[in-house]
């Protein structure tokens, strides 16, 4: 439920209004707009039930939320969110880009990327430390050892670093080193991590699941939210359907969905949606125009040698003609994208 309180309403009535909440021992999240001010009230609503809050002072109107999420919801907060990673916003008027290779392979590597991408734009240097694979045989990933050669590289070019977490372990790891923690598509449910993150307060990237609804994912990002951490990005990655030709079918339709179900900003990974390199720029293109608020690339200097998702990888020449097409992109949608 939410309360509306008027548009003249006095901040002793605000207060007077969740203090009686606060008796009631439910959870409030107070959302002031530019017209008026909003609270969310979080718990079980039968213990409003003997209360007259719509009688109270300088309360408009009870909202009642019919979706499962509540934190993350439109009707909660009207407003568009805007995460801030150390200064850079995600949901502003700013194209947000990441790109890196999937898996942090060595330290040469991973300069010679971070170099090319910062040339080229990007805000944020990507890459796996921890890699969650299909097969037990895979290549696993550096680990902490890959994070420090992350945090060697922010220090290089002043790129926020985003990498994904996979347990309770590299959460403690991770967040020494990382700018924003990522969630990937196999942990989209794994409920206990979501809390982890949630608790951390560090902004978090959360990848859609390989079959989940768009319903399903929103309430991944409340599992975060629930904790007190309400800087989530939801990632489009693409969703399993019965097509072949990609690897993932990239859902465009879910971009303007979710901004009329939530305030949570929402970028597209175009690399594990097609698999391929080649239906990489056009599908960012796609994503940019419906109204995604950055995109989030694999960029390899030798896709061909990739330990992992080289065929879907962009060389640094080709994330760089990427960028210039969103440049070119982005004032016909009243955006922008500045290279330093």
């Amino acid at each position: 439920m939410i309360i509306v309180m008027k548009p003249e309403a006095k901040e002793k009535q605000l207060k007077e209004v969740c203090s009686v909440l606060d008796s009631l021992d439910l959870g409030i999240h107070i959302s002031k707009g530019a017209q008026v001010t909003i609270i969310g009230v979080i718990g079980d609503k039968r213990k409003l039930s003997d209360v007259p809050l719509e009688l109270m002072p300088g309360v408009d109107k009870l909202v009642p939320i019919v979706e499962s999420y509540k934190l993350a919801s439109k009707t909660f907060k009207p407003e568009s969110s805007v995460v801030s990673i150390d200064g850079i916003e995600v949901g502003g008027k700013e194209i947000v880009m990441m790109g890196g290779p999937c898996a942090i392979e060595s330290r040469e590597q991973l300069i010679e990327v971070g170099d090319a991408v910062k040339a080229s734009g990007a805000q944020f240097l990507r890459g796996g430390a921890y890699k969650p694979r299909t097969s037990p045989y895979s290549f696993q990933g550096l680990e902490e050892e890959g994070l420090k050669y992350m945090r060697e590289v922010k220090e290089r070019t002043g790129l926020k670093i985003v990498t994904e977490v996979i347990s309770q372990k590299s959460v403690e790891i991770a967040e020494k080193y990382v700018d924003m923690f990522q969630i990937g598509a196999r942990n989209m449910q794994n409920f206990y991590l979501l809390r982890e993150v949630g608790k951390t307060k560090k902004p978090v990237l959360l990848k859609r699941g390989l079959s989940a609804t768009i319903d399903e994912w929103i309430n991944a990002a409340e599992y975060i939210m629930s904790e007190g951490n309400y800087n989530v990005v939801l990632c489009e990655r693409g969703i399993r359907t019965f097509e072949t030709a990609t690897r993932n079918t990239l859902d465009i339709s879910a971009i303007p969905v979710v901004k009329s179900k939530t305030h949570l900003p929402i970028i597209v990974d175009p690399s594990h949606a097609s698999g391929k390199w080649e239906y990489v720029l056009p599908l960012s293109r796609a994503a940019i125009a419906a109204g995604a608020d950055g995109l989030i690339v694999e960029v390899h200097p030798n896709p061909r040698c990739a330990v992992s998702d080289g065929p879907q990888s962009l060389t640094p020449e080709k994330f760089s003609t990427l960028c210039d097409s969103v440049k070119k992109m982005v004032p016909l949608i009243d955006r922008t994208f500045n290279i330093d």
